[in-house]
């Protein structure tokens, strides 16, 4: 790779970071930047999925305040998303090339429409709930968030562009507490579906079992870029998202997913 390369790369993974970081879809950055420097799709996929997890894991250090008292909460969902993170990779190493393609953009628009409405509809679920137990609302994930979860792992270690806008729009909805809290959960839930998926890959990549993408590598250089600058992007992020109020990291949110799903169309 020449300077300019390397260059392009590391500034994808910081942009990647930052974002991921805020709201998720850093992949949006750094999958067509890889794509444009030639780099075959699915050693793309697979060398972005490893290398943004630094910067996933980054962003969650970045929440450890709003983490606090949620240990049990998101041990529950990394179950949940864990699993669906194995499912989506063994998806993408033996359905064929662009097999979800018509599926993904449908999906970053669910969630960006979860997004938009999720006060209104986060209310009416509370307000149902405290009405059935008599009660205030307890913060517990309603009963079909582990699933949603679950579906959104399977999407993420599939893909993963706009995992976070899916991941906001189902926690939103189904559990009752702070978005900024919520976001937390999110970081750690995509890094751990970014991770298990990569690891999957390294694994399959080095034991020929790739199946209908046997010649694609585990590309190490590009993961070591990506991750150096999503782990930089990713303290900067999670430092700028904290601060933002919740009006605005919803609309971050939604003009990220929407232009998730232009690129997605058009690519």
């Amino acid at each position: 790779m020449s300077i300019l390369e390397i260059a392009a790369v590391l500034l994808a993974g910081v942009g990647a970071g930052v974002i991921n970081a805020v709201v998720g879809s850093g992949t949006l950055i750094t999958f067509p930047t890889l794509l444009a420097l030639g780099v075959p799709p699915v050693t793309a996929n697979m060398s972005n999925s490893l290398g943004l997890v630094p910067g996933s894991v980054a962003g969650a250090v970045g929440y450890r305040r709003e983490l606090t008292g949620q240990r049990a909460r998101v041990a529950r969902l990394l179950v949940f998303s864990t699993a669906g993170g194995v499912l989506g990779a063994v998806l993408l190493l033996v359905l064929p090339p662009g097999a979800f393609r018509a599926v993904v953009p449908v999906l970053i628009l669910a969630g960006v429409v979860l997004v938009i409405v999720q006060p209104r509809l986060a209310r009416y679920v509370a307000t149902r709930a405290a009405a059935r137990n008599g009660g205030p609302p307890s913060g517990e994930p309603a009963w079909w968030v582990p699933p949603a979860v679950f579906g959104t792992g399977i999407y993420g270690g599939y893909f993963g562009a706009a995992q976070g806008v899916l991941l906001m729009g189902v926690l939103g909805i189904g559990i009752d507490d702070g978005l900024q809290r919520l976001n937390g959960i999110k970081n750690v839930l995509v890094a751990v579906v970014n991770g298990i998926a990569g690891l999957i890959f390294v694994c399959c990549a080095e034991l020929g079992l790739l199946g209908t993408h046997a010649q694609a590598q585990v590309d190490w250089l590009l993961v070591l870029l990506i991750g150096v600058g999503a782990t930089i992007g990713g303290f900067a992020g999670a430092a700028l998202g904290r601060r933002l109020p919740p009006i605005v990291l919803r609309t971050v949110i939604v003009v990220v997913g929407l232009v998730a799903v232009a690129t997605l169309l058009l690519r």
